[in-house]
């Protein structure tokens, strides 16, 4: 639940009071601010939240209220997991609450008309984490400034910001207002800026004009540049405008916490942001923790530090294979360790690449036959057990039981090698060598090469349960562990044959959510990489479309993006799930394997059961973390 309130002051104390229902919320100093706070060097806290802070009613949620203070200490593999302080933290214009629905966060309010007008007001008294005020000039000096400058972005605007190959027309209202206006309906806008990695539309302008020389003159700009060792202007500017990647400690941030340290570093410490927007009904200032520590080290090292007790919460570099090794070191150091349900359309699924290099395989590749004697060749029960203690789905890539648009039969699968090997003699392939290995048309033997990103042992162990049971339709499975950069690139080139990733990344989807996955918009997609590519270039790079059923889905995505109401975009989806059901593009495994979320004992407020997904979600961003709190 979400609260706006208005204050009074008295000369004891500063009130905050409900607009509705009437209640009184007196604002409490955060006891590690005090002394700044005494001394001068803070303004106290009821000037440094907005007039109508976000008040987060935590008894809605089936959580506690909570104290200020302590350090959350968490392990990561890489200096540019720095970002996850802004994932987790969900900071955002708009997001998704715990039940993923869209909620305003940052802004006071936004409305939508027709699906492309979004007026969007803000906070008033909002600040940035270092004092100075957030306004509609954060908005405009982003458009104008950066999305719009050539040389900082010479692409223009972003693509979620471009409908029918036009940008909006961008207003300023007054100081705490902006509108947009499209000529189409613009369905991905309010879902990008609420995304775990989002859309940022806004800027601290006051801190980033010193870089941009349309406010200090282009010699100044050029100047500085080549004192901090850019090649030029934009260079620089571009290197410390990273809302995102959050590696800039002088930059201001609305995040909970802001990053204080410089990369390159082996340990990050973010401090609490003084201005932040959020509040508890008892009126303390959020974030409750003060201090968030992120330590490098090495990924396949987490698992073992998170068991020896060295993480307060984990859930990154950690899965479903650690969670013996884990539960068993709980007692003896202090930790829970909760299961919560992934989201991916599927947690592993196996992609036959259509636009396959070689002919002869691009042609039995892409008949449905194939896929589906692939898919009843998978013993789905025998993987579940082995790998999963039989918790996961076994599910086709679709969406899950809890998404409004699912219906059983996209999701099931059957184990039936008869009638894996009756579809293959049915295509032809009816010749076989010595080796008991079916033969393609030009004679070679049918050698599927399955490659993988070679990030972990789970794919190897799922295709190695796979391989006995295909060998039984004549088919040799081959696995080809790579890095995920040699992995991308050899399937975006036509090289692999196939290869195994996650699958939707949202399987919660809703009529009003994006069908783009469905349908070829996206190299990323592993199944019709250089469709994707002649999407996303306009032509430039990669294949048209050369199957009618992939031409269909891409009109279908077409028509969805100017659907006028929710039923005519839901009946536009269960179209295009009914196509992937009947032609398997992609063979989901498994879906809904449970991730392991280690929390330290003591730490509240941590949910002991949860959707656990990217996007949306951000991992733990929909569930607050700065409503987390240590009760000891």
């Amino acid at each position: 639940m979400i609260w706006t309130i208005q204050r009074s002051v008295s000369a004891a104390a500063l009130a905050v009071c409900l607009a509705s229902p009437a209640l009184a919320i007196a604002l409490r100093e955060t006891p590690s601010l005090a002394e700044a706070v005494a001394s001068g060097a803070l303004p106290p806290v009821a000037e440094r939240v907005p007039l109508t802070p976000l008040v987060v009613n935590l008894a809605s949620d089936s959580k506690k209220p909570g104290r200020h203070g302590g350090i959350l200490n968490m392990l990561i593999g890489r200096p540019k997991d720095i970002r996850l302080l802004v994932v987790y933290g969900y900071a955002r214009l708009v997001g998704y609450d715990g039940r993923f629905q869209l909620q305003p966060d940052i802004l006071e309010s936004f409305d939508v008309r027709e699906g492309r007008i979004f007026t969007f007001r803000l906070r008033e008294g909002h600040k940035w984490s270092d004092g100075h005020p957030f306004t509609a000039e954060d908005f405009r000096y982003y458009w104008e400034d950066v999305a719009n400058n050539p040389s900082l972005a010479p692409s223009g605007p972003p693509r979620d910001m471009i409908v029918a190959g036009k940008p909006p027309r961008f207003e300023v209202i007054d100081d705490h207002a902006v509108k947009y206006t499209w000529p189409a309906p613009n369905p991905f806008f309010l879902p990008r800026i609420a995304g775990a990695s989002p859309l940022f539309i806004y800027r601290p302008a006051h801190y980033l004009k010193q870089f941009h020389p349309r406010y200090v003159g282009e010699a100044a700009a050029a100047r500085r540049a080549e004192e901090e060792g850019q090649r030029s202007w934009a260079a620089l500017h571009n290197k410390r405008d990273n809302l995102y990647k959050f590696d800039n400690p002088d930059l201001p941030t609305l995040q909970p916490w802001r990053n204080t340290t410089r990369p390159p570093a082996q340990r990050f410490a973010a401090k609490r942001n003084p201005f932040f927007h959020r509040v508890d009904t008892r009126g303390r200032q959020l974030p409750y923790i003060d201090d968030v520590v992120l330590v490098q080290t090495d990924g396949r090292l987490i698992s073992a530090k998170t068991g020896a007790g060295e993480s307060d919460l984990q859930s990154r570099n950690i899965s479903f294979d650690d969670y013996t090794f884990l539960k068993d070191g709980s007692e003896r150091n202090g930790y829970d360790v909760h299961l919560w349900r992934t989201a991916k359309g599927a947690h592993l699924a196996l992609f036959p690449n259509l636009n396959h290099n070689d002919r002869v395989w691009r042609e039995v590749i892409r008949d449905r036959r194939f896929r589906e004697a692939l898919s009843l060749a998978i013993d789905r029960p025998l993987i579940n057990q082995a790998l999963y203690f039989g918790l996961a789905l076994e599910h086709h890539n679709t969406v899950l039981p809890r998404s409004p648009l699912y219906d059983e039969t996209y999701a099931r699968t059957e184990f039936d090698i008869e009638k894996a090997n009756r579809l293959l003699d049915e295509m032809g392939l009816t010749e076989w060598d010595d080796n008991e290995t079916r033969l393609l048309p030009d004679g070679r033997p049918i050698h599927v090469i399955v490659e993988t990103a070679g990030e972990d042992t789970e794919q190897t162990d799922v295709l190695e349960l796979i391989r006995d049971d295909w060998a039984k339709i004549g088919i040799r499975l081959f696995t080809k562990p790579s890095q995920r950069e040699v992995f991308r690139n050899r399937i975006f080139s036509g090289e692999t044959l196939m290869s195994i990733w996650f699958g939707l990344e949202n399987g919660l989807a809703t009529a009003d959510t994006s069908p783009q996955e469905l349908a070829p918009t996206s190299q990323l997609q592993l199944q019709w990489p250089k469709w994707g590519q002649y999407f996303e270039t306009k032509g430039k790079s990669g294949e048209p479309p050369d199957m009618a059923v992939a031409t269909e889905l891409a009109r279908l995505n077409e028509e969805w993006l100017s659907a006028p109401t929710t039923r005519k975009r839901e009946r536009i989806w269960q179209r295009m799930l009914g196509i992937h059901r009947d032609m398997l593009f992609s063979i989901g495994i498994v879906s809904g394997v449970l991730q392991p979320v280690v929390a330290r004992r003591g730490l509240m407020n941590v949910p002991a059961r949860a959707v656990y997904n990217w996007d949306p979600g951000a991992h733990f961003g929909v569930y607050r973390p700065d409503t987390f709190w240590f009760a000891k």
